[in-house]
């Protein structure tokens, strides 16, 4: 949802006036994994449809896919399909390996891998074909990071040419490991690129921490646009409102990033998954912010700031 103005309500003097950041809701990625979701739905009505994983991080989301017949495929379940499954792939996407193990299958392939995500894995590949260790900065545990890992890969020797770190600490540790362990040495030619929700002052950090470390680094920016836009219109509500409301998933990596801002720029912030979970203490407030994270509803978020009217 993108607002081309800054929508500010009104309201009666014992309710609060409600405004909502400039760009919320979902991204390019998500939007577009839910709308192929739909379409297949509508595409292979008389077949199993599954999505490897969550397909995107809202409660309220995967609640009306799986209403709509949309079931939740494990990776240790793939070895069950068949031909008449059809699979999609979540906007994270998946690492090689996984995808290969998908298509043995002879099931319907349908890949709703965000570009930007599909973007960052082509580049790990190239990276690592030509030698370079590719060292990502992300959510060790995230899908995403994941499958831009399983690209980091030698094909010739099947060799595995990669690094994960988190955050500035971990690559202090590293850069540390290196110096007092010979067999960990730190690579000649290496190339840094994220997890496309990673803060960017996290990033930044991280780069400019490295760069002084590895001769050969090369810094991509692989930061998703739709993050720093919410993160931008987030701020932007500064001085305008006595407390925000951050709409979405609680396991979304960028609603936790906006929820972390939101702490910092203002007195009074929350993190909320639907209209229910509106703090009481909200409702006493005269101006309320609503900001959302990319993986939030349009629908979730107009209930919302209903609830805040009613």
């Amino acid at each position: 949802m993108k607002e081309t103005d800054k929508t500010l309500t009104t309201l009666s003097d014992n309710k609060p006036t409600v405004i909502k950041a400039k760009v919320l809701g979902y991204c390019m990625g998500v939007r577009r994994a839910v709308d192929m979701a739909n379409r297949a739905l509508s595409e292979y009505p008389n077949r199993r449809v599954w999505t490897l994983g969550p397909l995107i991080h809202n409660a309220r989301a995967l609640e009306s896919l799986s209403s709509k017949g949309v079931k939740i495929l494990e990776t240790c379940q793939i070895d069950k399909l068949n031909e008449n499954d059809v699979v999609i792939i979540r906007a994270h996407g998946v690492p090689p390996e996984i995808f290969s193990k998908l298509k043995a299958t002879g099931c319907t392939l349908i890949d709703a891998t965000c570009p930007r995500v599909m973007l960052s894995q082509r580049r790990a590949a190239d990276f690592a074909a030509k030698g370079f260790t590719v060292i990502i900065a992300g959510d060790k545990n995230h899908g995403e990071v994941a499958g831009i890992a399983g690209c980091a890969v030698d094909v010739a020797t099947g060799e595995k040419r990669y690094l994960l770190i988190e955050n500035t600490s971990d690559a202090e540790s590293l850069v540390m490991s290196a110096k007092t362990n010979t067999e960990h040495s730190l690579p000649q030619d290496a190339v840094l690129l994220c997890q496309t929700t990673i803060s960017r002052c996290e990033y930044d950090s991280i780069g400019e921490f490295l760069k002084q470390e590895i001769k050969n680094l090369q810094i991509l920016d692989t930061i998703c646009p739709a993050t720093m836009e919410r993160q931008e219109a987030l701020a932007q509500l500064q001085g305008q409102v006595e407390g925000v409301l951050i709409v979405g998933g609680k396991n979304s990596a960028n609603t936790q990033r906006l929820l972390m801002t939101a702490r910092q720029l203002f007195n009074q912030a929350a993190l909320i998954e639907s209209a229910t979970e509106i703090p009481q203490n909200f409702l006493k407030l005269r101006r309320v912010g609503i900001a959302a994270g990319a993986s939030t509803p349009d629908e979730v978020i107009l209930e919302v700031e209903a609830a805040l009217r009613s």
